[in-house]
C-alpha cells in the first residue's frame, strides 16, 4: 500500500503467516472483500526455510506435521505441497558430562512428516490463491480504533507513508503478546483479554534453532537415528533434518533462551558439543545456520523468554471475538488445538474466518429484510 489513502474492506487479516492467510482464503472463497498486511516483506511468519538445493530446503522455523494432523495433512494434498518421511531410524543419544551415551532405539522422535520444499512453500502456495492486491507486504499495524459506524479503523505504517483501512472484521494472526505490546489496542478492549494476551508466551519465542549440515548423513551409517538429548547443551535436543534419501544432510537443534539476556549458541559451542556427541573422528559440518527466534521483532516482543504460562495457550477468550464481535485471533497461541503446531495455527484461521463470515452473512439477510 504505497499512499495515505483510506480503503474499506470487510475483513483486515493482520499477519500473513500459515492462520492469517487461512482465514483470508476463506473469507475470499465465502465472497468476502479482505485485507492482509504484513511487517515483513515476505509470507509465512515462523514458516522460514532456506534453500539447500533443487526443490529442497531447510526450514529454520517450523519444520514438522503429524499423521493426526487432518487440517494441515488436507492443505499439504490439495496444494501439492512436497513432503516426505521424518528419518527415526536407528539408535539415539544422550548427551551428559561424559559425552554421547548411545541408546537401544529411538525414544526421542514419533512418526511425522517433513517438507521438503520447505514449510514456507505452504504459506507460498496460500498467498499465490489470494486475488491480486489482497496481500500488502512491509505493512504495519500500528493501531485499531473503533469507527463512528460500528467497524474499525485501522493505522498502517507502509513503505509510502502512513495508510489507513476500515475493516467491518480485524483478525490478529499474529501472537498475543506481540500484538499488545506492537499495536496500540482500542481502550474499550477488555483489561481480562488484554492481560491475557500480554501473558500468553509466543510460540518459538524463546528458542534458537540451529541447522547443521555435512557432507553425507554418517550418523545413519553408523546406525543412529540423528536423535538426541541433552541436559547440558547448548542444544538441548536434536533431529535429524536430512532431506529426501539424506540429502542434503542435515541435523536441526533446539537451543532454548529462557533466561532473559541469554544469547543463542555460537559455532564454537555448537562445534563441541557435536564432537561430545558423535565423538572426535565424526565428519565436521559444512555449514551451521542459528536463527534466533527471541531476537525476531516480528515474532518475539521484548521480554517474551519470562512468559512461561503455556497453559493460557487456547484460552476460552480467545475463542470468542472482542469488540462487538470484531476483532479476532488467529495465532497459533490462540488455538485450543494443537497449539504452536501449523495445525493450531490453521485451526484458529478457519475459527476466526467462520465467525466473521456467520456474522457478515447475518448483517447482509438483515440488511436485505428492511423495507
Amino acid at each position: 500500500m504505497a499512499s495515505a489513502s483510506k480503503e474499506s474492506v470487510e475483513a483486515v487479516v493482520i499477519g500473513a503467516g500459515v492462520g492469517g492467510l487461512v482465514a483470508a482464503r476463506q473469507l475470499v472463497e465465502r465472497g468476502h472483500t479482505v485485507a492482509v498486511i504484513e511487517s515483513r516483506d515476505r509470507v509465512g511468519g515462523r514458516l522460514l526455510s532456506a534453500p539447500a538445493g533443487p526443490g529442497v530446503a531447510l526450514d529454520l522455523g517450523a519444520t514438522w506435521f503429524w499423521p493426526n494432523e487432518p487440517r494441515v495433512m488436507s492443505l499439504i494434498a490439495e496444494l501439492g505441497v512436497p513432503h516426505h518421511p521424518h528419518h527415526i531410524a536407528g539408535d539415539a543419544l544422550y548427551h551428559d558430562q561424559n559425552g554421547g551415551i548411545r541408546l537401544d532405539g529411538n525414544p526421542i522422535d514419533v512418526p511425522s512428516g517433513r517438507f521438503t520444499a520447505g514449510a514456507d512453500r505452504l504459506a507460498e502456495e496460500l498467498a499465490a490463491q489470494l486475488p491480486d492486491g489482497t496481500l500488502r507486504l512491509s505493512t504495519a499495524a500500528t493501531a485499531i480504533a473503533e469507527d463512528a459506524v460500528g467497524g474499525l479503523q485501522v493505522d498502517l505504517s507502509t513503505p509510502g507513508g502512513p495508510g489507513q483501512l476500515q475493516g467491518e472484521h480485524v483478525v490478529l494472526a499474529l501472537p498475543p503478546a506481540l500484538a499488545i505490546h506492537r499495536i496500540a489496542l482500542p481502550a474499550t478492549l477488555p483489561d481480562r483479554v488484554r492481560s491475557l494476551a500480554g501473558a500468553t508466551p509466543v510460540w518459538m519465542g524463546s528458542i534458537a534453532k540451529v541447522v547443521i549440515r555435512y557432507d553425507r548423513a554418517f550418523w545413519r551409517d553408523r546406525g543412529l537415528a540423528g536423535s538426541a538429548m541433552s541436559h547440558i547443551g547448548p542444544m538441548r535436543e536434536l533431529h535429524d533434518m536430512s532431506g529426501p534419501d539424506g540429502d542434503p544432510a542435515a541435523l536441526f537443534g533446539f537451543a532454548p533462551l529462557t533466561v532473559p539476556g541469554a544469547s543463542a549458541p555460537n559455532e564454537n559451542d555448537i562445534r563441541d558439543q557435536l564432537r561430545a556427541l558423535f565423538g572426535a573422528d565424526a565428519p565436521d559440518p559444512t555449514d551451521i545456520t542459528v536463527m534466533d527466534w527471541s531476537t525476531e521483532a516480528d515474532t518475539t516482543p521484548p521480554g517474551a523468554a519470562r512468559l512461561g504460562a503455556y497453559q493460557l495457550f487456547g484460552h476460552p477468550e480467545y475463542q470468542v471475538p472482542t469488540l462487538e464481535g470484531r476483532l479476532h485471533w488467529a495465532s497459533t497461541e490462540t488455538s485450543p488445538v494443537a497449539p504452536g503446531h501449523i495445525e493450531g495455527a490453521i485451526a484458529a484461521g478457519e475459527r476466526a474466518a467462520a465467525a466473521i463470515d456467520a456474522a457478515l452473512t447475518d448483517e447482509s439477510a438483515l440488511t436485505r429484510g428492511r423495507p
